[in-house]
């Protein structure tokens, strides 16, 4: 999509979505043709993240998870015992 300076200025950020979009942008400038392209692919923030190390490798993660969920809900029995 070519358009005029004035064009590109009155409609910048609709004509900056289409360029990330994949959409060629072009605004015509004292008979010079600029073409709008992003610097980068728009990437998700999925994509951004980044993995950590865990602590510990050789513990069952899944075990440990029963062992706490078994262990909280003796103490909360325990506690409303009383009740």
């Amino acid at each position: 999509m070519k358009v005029t300076i004035t064009r590109f200025r009155q409609d910048l950020f609709r004509l900056a979505d289409e360029a990330l979009a994949g959409k060629p942008v072009q605004f015509v400038h004292k008979g010079v043709v600029f073409q709008v392209v992003p610097q980068t692919a728009r990437t998700s923030k999925l994509d951004r993240l980044v993995g950590q190390p865990t602590i510990n490798h050789d513990v069952d993660a899944e075990q440990a998870s029963k062992k706490l969920a078994a262990e909280m809900e003796a103490a909360w029995l325990e506690d409303w015992a009383d009740i």
